[in-house]
């Protein structure tokens, strides 16, 4: 499974569980079958189990931060997990599991954290506020072997400038799937997004 193989991660935040699969058919219809679905919500764990059911589609979770989300999780059928920091029990209980995943590190720190923990690719998270572009070149200076996945702040505008550092394996955002549109129930306009999106990430890279 390669989570970076289409440059986008979606971040999926979802109220309602019937909102689940009209959203993952519209990011396979769209050309980005992937989802981050975040562990913010009450029903962040029925919606990984109906969307795990969509054929093509791969369903992680995101914003986990204690090891209960891990089962849970796995037991919805999420595939991957995100995290938005640091924490070498969440990655050895993500690796009992079978599942890659992607951990927070925007500190020096961090990173040297991560490698010795066998972590080559990490979230970079809030980008627009540990320096965006700019401050992952300059981790990326010292350390060489790491990969970032930067993700807040990230949208059609600045998708060329992070894709063109070769450090970045992808980006993470929620632009292609805005509340309103979802609350709308207007599923063709999160396809369209998905389209555009897939296009401006093949253009930069």
């Amino acid at each position: 499974m390669d989570l970076f193989a289409y440059k986008i991660i979606p971040v999926v935040v979802l109220q309602n569980p019937e909102d689940a699969r009209p959203v993952g058919e519209a990011l396979v219809a769209g050309g980005l079958p992937i989802a981050e679905v975040t562990f913010r919500t009450e029903a962040a764990a029925e919606c990984v189990s109906i969307m795990s059911e969509i054929e093509g589609l791969t369903v992680g979770v995101g914003t986990v931060v204690a090891l209960p989300q891990i089962e849970l999780a796995v037991e919805a059928g999420a595939q991957f997990f995100v995290s938005p920091g640091l924490r070498p029990e969440l990655i050895r209980e993500a690796r009992l599991a079978g599942k890659p995943i992607l951990p927070g590190a925007v500190t020096p720190s961090e990173i040297m954290e991560a490698l010795s923990l066998g972590i080559t690719t990490v979230k970079f998270f809030p980008a627009n506020l540990y320096g965006g572009v700019a401050g992952i070149k300059a981790l990326a200076a010292p350390f060489t072997s790491m990969r970032f996945v930067p993700t807040g702040g990230i949208s059609p505008a600045n998708i060329t400038e992070y894709l063109s550092l070769s450090c970045v394996a992808a980006l993470g955002g929620s632009w292609m799937i805005p509340p309103a549109l979802v609350a709308a129930g207007d599923f063709e306009g999160i396809t369209k997004l998905c389209r555009q999106a897939v296009e401006l990430a093949a253009a930069a890279v």
